[in-house]
């Protein structure tokens, strides 16, 4: 088994930007890590390789780094690992482009969540978006505290005024220190 993953190796200490109670990222080995296995980081798969006669043979990846927000390849790093079968568990990647989204016709940013104003307003008059659709994945707490920003924000646009509390901005981070 080798599991791959794009971000860099965790460190094994709490990051000094991520003070308690937030979530560490901290490398973890869990019950099946310590069976057995590889555990490649700053990679991303590029081609899944096949034998001729539609069975996997291997992947082809490439070594990966972040730079300047985003994930660019390392050139010369490509190589194949050898595959017979594939388990894809990957995170959010923001909302599903259906025809929902395509019918709102509402941006989407660079992240592909729905680009949003200081008022959680999309590009699109009248439509409003909060929580995962806007922020990214996040934490429920965060979803409730922004759907009752919006929920002010939609009022102020139906009624010109709101007497509803907004807990947080769009552009509201978590604690960093």
């Amino acid at each position: 088994m080798t599991q791959l993953e794009i971000m860099p190796r965790p460190s094994e200490e709490r990051p000094a930007n991520q003070p308690w109670p937030t979530y560490p990222m901290i490398y973890r080995v869990s019950s099946a890590h310590e069976e057995a296995g590889e555990r490649l980081y700053s990679v991303s798969t590029e081609e899944f390789i096949g034998d001729g006669q539609g069975n996997l043979r291997a992947l082809k990846i490439v070594e990966t780094e972040f730079v300047n927000g985003k994930f660019e390849k390392v050139a010369g790093s490509e190589r194949e690992i050898p595959a017979d079968l594939v388990f894809l568990a990957m995170g959010f990647l923001g909302p599903e482009k259906n025809a929902l989204i395509e019918q709102l016709g509402v941006e989407l940013d660079e992240r592909s969540n729905i680009k949003r104003d200081a008022n959680f307003a999309t590009t699109e008059e009248g439509i409003f978006v909060c929580g995962d659709a806007g922020r990214g994945q996040s934490l429920i707490v965060w979803a409730i505290a922004e759907g009752r920003s919006a929920a002010r924000a939609v009022d102020e646009y139906l009624m010109g005024e709101s007497q509803l509390p907004a807990p947080i901005a769009p552009t509201t981070r978590q604690l960093t220190v």
